[in-house]
């Protein structure tokens, strides 16, 4: 049976509210809910993830907010087009946070509020950093500041080395992302359970369509130490630093450090979930985002 492209796959996997608009040379996937007014509230998701992290929490806090998401490139719907010095693509952490301003502007938005999840929180606050006229306040749950993404980092000889490679790299990655897929998704979840079969199947299929992996190599390509530690100290912008009580992905010490050491943050921990508050604790989410934003709108 032949495989599908990814067009195809798009063209099945969307929904009536999804909506695309090419920007900075991707073809971005997005949903845009709410009023239309300011405030605008930008969901940020994680690695291997999807604007489906959303789906519990996008519809209520529209009710107070206009309300973006949208899968980031290498992730989702998002085209997934292969950098070259004739185009403007790029899957640094950089690119991505000049896709998120870029994007805001493109719907007609000048400021937001960004709620980022895992390297969500990350891209959240290297945009704050970078763009600090544009973003009013951030939202950090279950941030990768101190480790993970915020802080790997390919040793620069090996880089050539490893582009020179693409293919074969690029097709290890995706035997070993296929194998372990299901086991490390479901490490997020502090009760198993709350995550069924069937959403586990869509997160999954979200994700591997078309050439998925080279995309993704693409992105690990680009990642690298962004310090974000030393830098943070910096940001005078409202924030919330939000914990799952259980998280073991972003120990829970980290999202502490965090409100500590980011100045004037609120810290929130809401007790029996792990690393995705708004898939296993999606009205609590929604209570403690609600009340930032009020904050940032007084």
């Amino acid at each position: 049976m032949r495989e599908e492209s990814f067009d195809q796959s798009v063209r099945r996997l969307k929904d009536d509210d999804s909506r695309f608009v090419a920007c900075n040379g991707f073809d971005v996937h997005y949903k845009l809910l709410g009023s239309g007014s300011p405030p605008l509230v930008v969901l940020l998701h994680g690695s291997f993830l999807s604007i489906r992290s959303w789906r519990e929490v996008i519809g209520p806090l529209s009710r107070t907010a206009t309300v973006l998401a949208f899968d980031r490139p290498a992730f989702g719907l998002t085209s997934r087009p292969v950098p070259s010095p004739q185009s403007e693509v790029q899957y640094s952490p950089e690119a991505q946070s000049d896709l998120i301003v870029a994007l805001m502007k493109k719907l007609g938005f000048d400021k937001a509020i960004l709620v980022g999840n895992s390297t969500g929180g990350t891209l959240a606050m290297l945009t704050a950093l970078r763009y600090p006229q544009h973003v009013q306040g951030i939202v950090l749950a279950g941030a990768m500041i101190y480790s993970g993404y915020a802080t790997s980092e390919m040793p620069p000889f090996m880089k050539p080395f490893m582009k020179a490679l693409t293919p074969a790299f690029s097709r290890l990655m995706k035997a070993l992302i296929t194998r372990l897929y299901d086991r490390n998704i479901r490490g997020f979840w502090h009760v198993k359970e709350r995550l069924d079969d069937a959403t586990l199947a869509a997160f999954r299929q979200d994700l591997m369509i078309g050439d998925w992996s080279r995309g993704f190599w693409e992105l690990f390509l680009e990642t690298h130490h962004l310090h974000l530690d030393e830098r943070l100290k910096t940001l005078s912008i409202p924030s919330l630093v939000v914990t799952g009580e259980q998280d073991l992905t972003i120990k829970t010490e980290e999202s502490l450090r965090l409100a500590n050491e980011l100045p004037g943050a609120a810290l929130e921990v809401i007790p029996d979930c792990g690393h995705l508050p708004q898939e296993e604790a999606p009205e609590a989410f929604v209570a403690v985002v609600e009340s930032f934003i009020g904050r940032v709108r007084s």
